[in-house]
């Protein structure tokens, strides 16, 4: 059995095209963002609450955002004329405007939160209204894996229509929110996202999924976030900020939806930022605080307070990002949903030893957000 779809090799070209031209783009266009961020003093400052040690300039997801969204645009123009890869029967006009122009909307929404830092009800309004758009404009969730496989019952199972709509409100917005809780050191979210995008696309070329048109548009986010990668990773000249994060959660969200739900694989590939938002979450309840309030609880805090310097905390997380990748490729179906299970509890496992190192993750002169995010 093959691993990719026959024309597959065809395809490649257009997705390394795809992936330089907006890493070149985002490259060159991060400068120009980061020289406007600090004329309109979008900074993050020096404090108890952040890591940089010299004022960083926010709002790089701008750069992304431009890259992918033009050379999507170009792409997806040029293939309507010429027809380089065939587009799924189930992809139609309105998704395509549901996923760039959402995706410029949330850029946009991002960059007023990066200029005047809204209070956190707002920005969960912003990520609410962005789940309406993208449900509007065809993104939902109507079918997922049977968690108990295919010889008990159905592949998938059919949602109703109000559980459809609430589990993709409760996607797209949970998605947003993951990358935000992750944002928490240099290059961290955007590789984490350079990562799944390219698991995203490779898979779509599977033969469970055939789905070149999608993995093209994989390829131009991998390759936007990295030229962006280059100014972000560690030490960082700017930040992704709200914009970035806004954008990259929402598109993240989108392409594991479009076309075929590849929903289980997204929950695999970005387990880490989904698990680390989870536990956050339900710790922060437990204890009676918000679950947005900042503290340094977080897996990367955890891997900082044990001894690992600023890089080597991030390249671990990439690490067991490109495991996770891995599995989302070799398995398939609910064999997918057990494997992110098993991530999940292991996960919260590892994070309760970290949290017996002795540090107080709710110490309000060590707590976070560091990039201006959570």
């Amino acid at each position: 059995m093959n691993f990719f779809i026959t024309n597959a090799g065809a395809t490649v070209p257009f997705l390394i095209l795809a992936l330089v031209a907006s890493a070149i783009i985002s490259f060159l266009l991060t400068p120009v963002v980061r020289r406007i961020a600090i004329r309109y003093d979008a900074i993050d400052h020096p404090g108890a609450r952040r890591v940089n040690d010299v004022p960083v300039p926010r709002g790089g997801g701008v750069a992304v955002a431009i890259a992918f969204v033009a050379v999507s645009g170009v792409l997806l123009a040029v293939n309507a004329v010429i027809a380089f890869v065939p587009v799924p029967t189930n992809v139609q006009l309105l998704d395509v405007v549901g996923l760039l122009l959402g995706g410029a909307l949330a850029t946009a929404f991002g960059v007023v939160d990066d200029y005047l830092d809204l209070r956190a009800r707002w920005q969960f309004g912003g990520q609410f209204g962005l789940a309406l758009f993208a449900i509007a404009t065809g993104f939902v969730i109507d079918f997922v894996s049977n968690p108990i496989g295919s010889e008990i019952g159905p592949p998938t199972l059919h949602l109703p229509v109000a559980l459809a709509i609430g589990f993709s409100v409760l996607w797209i917005a949970g998605m947003i929110n993951s990358i935000n809780f992750i944002d928490g050191l240099d290059g961290l979210s955007s590789g984490i996202g350079l990562i799944a995008a390219v698991t995203l696309g490779v898979i779509s070329l599977t033969p469970d999924f055939s789905q070149p048109y999608v993995a093209v548009l994989c390829f131009a986010l991998a390759g936007s976030l990295l030229g962006f990668l280059r100014w972000n990773f560690h030490p960082a000249t700017i930040f992704a900020g709200t914009s970035g994060v806004m954008f990259l959660g929402y598109t993240l969200a989108l392409l594991s939806i479009l076309g075929t739900a590849k929903v289980a694989v997204a929950l695999l590939v970005l387990g880490v930022p989904i698990i680390d938002a989870f536990w956050n979450i339900v710790r922060r309840l437990a204890q009676g605080r918000s679950p947005f309030s900042p503290d340094r609880g977080h897996l990367h805090h955890r891997l900082l307070d044990v001894g690992l310097s600023h890089r080597q905390t991030v390249v671990l997380i990439y690490g067991i990002c490109v495991l996770l990748a891995l599995l989302a490729l070799l398995l398939t179906g609910a064999t997918q949903l057990y494997a992110f299970m098993g991530v999940f509890v292991a996960s919260g496992f590892v994070l309760f030893i970290l949290a017996r190192g002795g540090f107080d993750a709710d110490d309000p002169e060590s707590s976070d957000p560091i990039t201006g995010s959570e």
